[in-house]
């Protein structure tokens, strides 16, 4: 099982940027839930999915409006998608589906103005029935790239067959640049018939279900959600970012709990927590008993506007789907790759394995770090810090230092390496920013 930290208290989540500066170093119908796509129960991290029992799954959405925190201690008026008669949130419910699934997206809209909802990579979609189709107004002008519901009230049911796994995003597709600039997204994910553990039907897409993780990216220019707020014109020509999210947060609270409390609209956080990678031992030969043998995966999807290229640091990863099809040849060869960094566009996904491995199996007694570690006086000592170099070991801290670190756990940070992306109006360290959270090996002294 997966640790993560304990539902942490906003007034310390205020100094984290700093350390991290520092430490760099239900609508619930009887058929639909809300559950982790792994096996965990808890929710606290990892992919929080939205399910429906059998091979026709049906979702109710409904548009709502509301507010969401923002970094700098300010707020946001935002639309969002909610489930059935559920509160506001942002973003949209994570929908998860199997291939092959025949899927029913009833919207109802209580927002006064036209929406809909559009499902980039899914054919055939049907609306009350009928082909979805773009519509116009009577000069021949497109007003929405699919069918729409009518304001306040409207409502219209979309159905599609989920034909191919992969990570897509669903979002609306009238007036785009004002209502998904808003929040009207979400993410659909569709897993293969081959297994649940598998990212694509191959093989060599299998990832641990217990480390599944999302990275949804959207970015907010407050005086566009103003002048929507007031009833006001906006002209797009000054349209400017001053935030970007991950998951709808900003860091730090990103990297709290799913469902934190004192983020009732925004309920999806983005920390990864996993253990190492033990498929190999430390020469390379095969580990005869590995704990943890498959990497984790990340599901990163953008409605922004320009590329965020998202980085983990100390860690390369496996690209081995874009935009919900897997990176193959024409003959079905893996022709997935390494990268430094994700440089995810406008309105893509992109699915990429991980891991972390303790390749020199560094260990304070039998096999310590070849060089001398500096004095803890000449140390900038950050709030994620276990007092010592070595994975699963903690060391008393100086005099008046608290450490949020529990057993000796490693954090190594993963944000936007567009840097003037990482800050909310100017306030640094904020924005897209998250943590992969390394326990040690179990048996450990984590708590449960």
């Amino acid at each position: 099982m997966t640790r993560t930290l304990r539902r942490p208290r906003r007034a310390w989540l205020v100094l984290l940027a700093a350390a991290a500066l520092a430490s760099t170093a239900i609508f619930s119908a009887s058929n639909v839930s809300r559950i982790r796509a792994a096996t965990e129960a808890s929710n606290r991290v990892g992919i929080a999915c939205t399910t429906s029992t059998g091979t026709s799954p049906h979702f109710s959405l409904t548009t709502k409006s509301g507010f969401i925190n923002l970094p700098d201690g300010t707020t946001a008026f935002m639309f969002g998608y909610s489930e059935g008669s559920q509160p506001f949130q942002h973003p949209g419910p994570v929908l998860c589906v199997n291939e092959g699934d025949s899927v029913t997206v009833i919207l109802h809209n209580t927002l006064g103005r036209r929406v809909s909802i559009a499902f980039p990579g899914q054919l055939n979609v049907l609306a009350d029935g009928l082909p979805a189709q773009p519509e116009v107004d009577g000069s021949g002008r497109i007003t929405s790239l699919t069918t729409s519901a009518a304001a306040t009230t409207g409502s219209v049911t979309y159905t599609f067959v989920a034909d191919k796994p992969g990570t897509f995003l669903y979002e609306s597709g009238t007036d785009p640049e004002t209502q998904v600039r808003l929040g009207l997204f979400g993410a659909l994910i569709v897993r293969p018939t081959d297994g649940a553990n598998l990212a694509y039907d191959r093989a060599d897409s299998a990832f641990n279900p217990t480390t599944e993780f999302m990275a949804l990216l959207s970015e907010i220019d407050p005086y566009l959600n103003a002048a929507v707020l007031g009833n006001k014109p906006f002209n797009f020509n000054n349209y400017h970012p001053r935030y970007w999210l991950i998951n709808g947060r900003g860091f730090p609270d990103s990297i709290a709990d799913n469902f934190a409390a004192w983020l009732p609209s925004q309920p999806y956080g983005s920390l990864a927590a996993i253990h190492p990678n033990d498929k190999y031992l430390p020469n390379g030969a095969l580990n005869p008993s590995p704990q943890n043998p498959l990497p984790s995966l990340t599901r990163f999807l953008s409605v922004g506007t320009e590329d965020y290229p998202f980085h983990p640091h100390g860690n390369n990863a496996r690209i081995i789907g874009l935009d919900g099809s897997p990176l193959e040849g024409p003959g079905g060869e893996d022709i997935s790759y390494e990268k430094f960094s994700a440089n995810i566009g406008p309105g893509q996904t992109w699915d990429e394995l991980f891991s972390w491995r303790d390749n020199e199996s560094y260990d304070s007694t039998t096999n310590p770090i070849p060089v001398a570690e500096p004095n803890l006086q000449d140390l900038e000592v950050g709030m994620f810090y276990s007092g010592s170099a070595y994975l699963g070991e903690s060391n008393p801290m100086p005099p008046g230092i608290q450490t949020l670190n529990e057993c000796g756990e490693f954090y190594i940070i993963a944000h936007n390496h567009a840097l003037y992306q990482i800050t909310s109006w100017g306030v640094n360290m904020t924005g897209p920013i998250t943590y992969t959270r390394v326990d040690p090996p179990l048996p450990n002294s984590c708590p449960s």
